[in-house]
């Protein structure tokens, strides 16, 4: 079979850097069709970003017309937000359009509209020829930079062509777009503060399918999350791929700044960035805009937390942002961190969780880790193994290390550890992790949490889920309830409420108790 002409080569992401250091602006896209009467339904894949991504890539169709569905067979668009960070994200897609291959022949054998078919995000990014030589189904290919050309590929693909944009932008942040993202229950939403990644890791294709890092202006990040109170959500998590690196440099009274120093013992491979308004400050002007909100952000850098600056003070102060801290560990092993280019070593790093716990007492902390990276030996990965045992992190985020092209691992490294060696090791840091989070959450049977009410829990009609401060899940009772005011009448508490309850048994995943009364954020922050 007679392959499909290969697509012309566009410009590369050095194409932008030198137009961006001359100052040339970037390329206007073309003017885009009338507007789209269209029917969108979107899957989303992978990590929270690509959520937020998912809504603002619905917000620019919503103004163009699209309207959106939730049931497949109704769909005349189907787009697909898709990840690249493993193998295992990337195959779930060919694996989908697969199964969507056989609902477009039966809608191009109806004599309704045909059926369009999307993939957006990373993979776009990463396998932009592959996806339209591959699978001739796909109709457009959009990278994370280019979801404002979504119309515009729409109306080419109406015309029976293949339409791809997938340029990277120094600039995109998509600010001037509010996408109103929220938990099903309407508690809890997400908000986008930075897109792209200067961190260049040895193993990440981040950089290469999102881009350098640029923030948004903090002025839309504070319009976002004051609509977002105005709706009643009362969490909200400012969302980045590096958020203590974040820079608003969109004020020019600030531009001169000088650049934050490093955690002690951390570099990076980039010279440190002058000027700019940093996430102490967003931190701070976000935590002002409402008491009753709580407020997280993931991901940070442990590097990005420097014994001067006022993150770690922030978080102790304020009694509206969360005592949980994400700090990416990926091994511990001071060889395979080198190897990874993570700019610290396995001392370094816990004298930082030792800094964060003596000034955060009580803090919660996850991690992430790969299991068998390039080069990886029995003795380095129980060094990992007893990293986990002696920082005894609440939450664990591990996976198996899967090469990724374009990085520097691919061109510079040898992916040596046996699949199956992997899987051992892999399984063997859960079950170290599982047995350590089981012991930090049993300290706190016994002891009082405010929850905030997510809805009733998945297993059981009879009882409520929400999270404590710590972002641990917490079981309990579906009953009536005092409030802690005395102003109100006992009643079963409503997504949105926060409701003090007493742990009663844990386990490494989740928490269990009895609820005391409602209450408020501020109330129970008064109590302590």
């Amino acid at each position: 079979q007679r392959r499909g002409a290969a697509l012309p080569a566009g410009p590369d992401l050095r194409h932008f850097l030198r137009g961006a250091a001359k100052g040339e602006p970037p390329p206007e896209p073309e003017p885009g069709p009338a507007p789209g009467t269209g029917r969108v339904y979107l899957e989303t894949y992978g990590c929270q970003m690509n959520v937020n991504d998912t809504e603002i890539a619905w917000t620019i169709l919503q103004k163009n017309g699209y309207t959106r569905t939730k049931q497949l067979d109704e769909a005349d668009v189907v787009l697909l937000v898709t990840c690249s960070i493993r193998e295992k994200a990337e195959q779930a897609i060919w694996n989908r359009l697969r199964h969507l291959r056989a609902l477009k022949a039966r809608r191009r054998q109806q004599a309704g509209s045909p059926l369009r078919i999307g993939i957006l995000g990373c993979m776009a990014e990463r396998l932009k020829e592959e996806i339209l030589h591959r699978e001739k189904l796909v109709d457009i290919v959009a990278g994370p930079d280019a979801y404002r050309d979504l119309p515009r590929l729409l109306a080419v693909a109406e015309s029976g062509q293949q339409a791809a944009n997938v340029l990277l932008s120094l600039d995109e942040t998509y600010a001037d777009i509010l996408p109103v993202q929220t938990s099903a229950s309407g508690t809890t939403a997400f908000v986008s503060i930075m897109r792209g990644c200067d961190n260049m890791c040895s193993y990440c294709i981040v950089p290469f399918t999102r881009g350098r890092e640029r923030s948004r202006p903090i002025t839309s990040i504070l319009q976002e999350v004051r609509m977002l109170s105005d709706q009643g959500v009362k969490e909200v998590t400012l969302l980045g791929q590096n958020v203590n690196s974040f820079r608003d440099t969109s004020e020019v009274q600030f531009q001169l700044a000088a650049a934050p120093g490093l955690s002690r013992g951390f570099s990076t491979v980039y010279r440190a960035k002058p000027g700019g308004l940093r996430f102490a400050h967003l931190l701070d002007q976000v935590s002002r805009i409402d008491p009753e909100m709580r407020i997280r952000f993931t991901s940070p850098h442990p590097k990005d937390f420097p014994d001067e600056a006022s993150v770690l003070q922030l978080i102790q102060e304020r009694h509206n942002i969360c005592k949980q801290l994400h700090l990416p560990a990926q091994s511990g092993s001071t060889r395979v961190l080198e190897a990874m280019r993570r700019g610290y070593t396995r001392e370094a790093y816990l004298e930082l969780v030792h800094h964060v716990r003596d000034s955060i007492p009580g803090v919660s902390l996850s991690s992430d880790f790969i299991a068998g990276f390039c080069g990886e030996t029995e003795e380095d990965h129980q060094q990992t193994v007893s990293l986990l045992r002696e920082v005894r992190y609440n939450v664990g985020f591990l996976f198996a290390y899967s090469m990724r092209q374009k990085t520097r691992a691919f061109h510079r490294l040898q992916d040596n550890v046996p699949a199956e060696l992997k899987q051992r090791r892999l399984q063997e840091l859960i079950t170290v992790f599982r047995e350590e989070a089981a012991r930090a959450n049993e300290a706190m049977v016994g002891q009082c949490q405010l929850v905030l009410v997510e809805g009733p829990s998945k297993r059981s009609a009879l009882e409520l889920c929400g999270r404590n401060d710590g972002n641990i899940k917490v079981i309990f009772p579906d009953a009536e309830v005092e409030d802690a005011a005395g102003c109100q009448a006992p009643a079963r508490a409503q997504p949105g409420d926060y409701v003090l309850v007493k742990v009663t048994s844990a386990s490494s995943q989740t928490l269990r108790g009895v609820p005391l009364h409602r209450t408020t954020l501020s109330r129970s922050a008064a109590c302590h």
